[in-house]
C-alpha cells in the first residue's frame, strides 16, 4: 500500500485519550522529531517497528534481537501510513522556530498482516486477546519528597504524563488509583510498600483493574538517575525485577514491558 502522508495541526492529545488508545494501537509506533522532511520520517522507522514488534507479541526482548533489528533496518515496506502531530500547535512560529525546524510526534502505522508474519519469521506471534489492566501502585521517593503517586495527586505530573506515553508505546493498559483510593483503604506512602498482595488486588479491582503492579522509584543523587524495583501479581505468583541509572520514562517503560512480557507467556523480566 502506497504510504499515506498526513500532516495534523493540532493539539498533542491528552494522556486519557493516549491510555485509551493503547489496545487499539498495537501497530503503530510514536517518537518526537524535527520537521517533516523524508531525511527525518525514514531514519525513524528501523526503531518504531521494533517497538510494534515488542508491543504486539509482548515479548520486549525482541528488541535486543539481531534477527529483529536486521528485519526492522527494511521496515518501509511495512508502513502503510506516516502521520505528523505538530507539538506546538498553536502557539506563535518565531523567526527561530520556522516550520521545517518544529517538533512533532511522528507516528508510523504498520501493515498487521506483515508484522504478524515477521513476527512468525523471528518464531514470535501477536499475543492474541484482551490485555490484563494493570493498577499501579508506586512509592516514589525523588530526594525532596516521598509520596504515593496519585492520578490526582499534587506530585508527578510529569511522572502520570510519561506512564500515560509508557502505556501507549508498550500497549499496556494501566491505570492509577486516586488520592481517595488510597485514603479509603489507608494506604499511605510510609504504608503501600508493604500492603500485602490481596488488599492490593482488592484495590485494583476497585480502580477498574485486574491486576496490580507495585514499584518503588528512587531517586539516586549520584548517578543522576533513578533506581526501581517493580513486582507484579498474576493472581498466581509474584513476579519481580529491577532497573537503576535510567529516568523515569525509561523506568515506567521497563515496568510495563516486564509485565507484557510476564502476562504474554513469553518469559520472565
Amino acid at each position: 500500500m502506497r504510504p499515506v502522508y498526513v500532516l495534523l495541526l493540532v493539539l498533542v492529545a491528552n494522556g486519557i485519550a493516549w491510555a485509551a488508545g493503547a489496545e487499539s494501537d498495537l501497530y503503530r509506533g510514536r517518537t518526537l522529531v524535527t520537521g517533516i522532511r523524508d531525511e527525518i520520517r525514514i531514519p525513524a522507522v528501523p526503531g518504531l517497528l521494533l517497538d510494534v514488534l515488542a508491543k504486539v507479541s509482548g515479548d520486549a526482548r525482541l528488541l535486543r534481537d539481531p534477527r529483529a533489528a536486521e528485519l526492522a533496518a527494511g521496515g518501509t515496506l511495512l508502513v502503510t501510513e506516516y502521520s505528523f502531530r505538530d507539538r506546538l500547535a498553536g502557539r506563535q512560529i518565531h523567526d527561530e522556530q520556522g516550520t521545517r525546524d518544529r517538533p512533532y510526534y511522528l507516528t508510523i502505522t504498520f501493515d498487521p498482516h506483515m508484522v504478524d508474519a515477521a513476527l512468525e519469521r523471528l518464531g514470535s506471534k501477536p499475543w492474541a486477546g484482551k490485555r490484563p489492566r494493570l493498577a499501579l501502585f508506586l512509592v516514589v521517593d525523588n530526594a525532596s519528597n516521598v509520596y504515593a503517586l496519585a492520578s490526582d495527586g499534587t506530585f508527578g505530573r510529569d511522572q502520570r504524563d510519561s506512564l500515560v506515553a509508557a502505556s501507549w508505546q508498550t500497549g499496556m493498559p494501566v491505570m492509577l488509583p486516586s488520592e481517595a483510593d488510597f485514603a479509603r483503604e489507608g494506604l499511605i506512602a510510609n504504608t503501600l510498600s508493604s500492603a500485602g498482595p490481596e488488599k492490593l488486588g482488592r484495590l485494583a479491582k476497585t480502580v477498574g483493574a485486574d491486576l496490580a503492579l507495585t514499584g518503588k522509584l528512587v531517586w539516586n543523587k549520584g548517578t543522576l538517575g533513578w533506581a526501581a524495583e517493580w513486582r507484579l501479581f498474576d493472581g498466581k505468583a509474584a513476579h519481580g525485577w529491577t532497573i537503576k541509572d535510567v529516568n523515569f520514562d525509561d523506568a515506567f517503560r521497563d515496568a510495563l514491558r516486564g509485565s507484557a512480557l510476564i502476562l504474554s507467556g513469553n518469559g520472565k523480566s
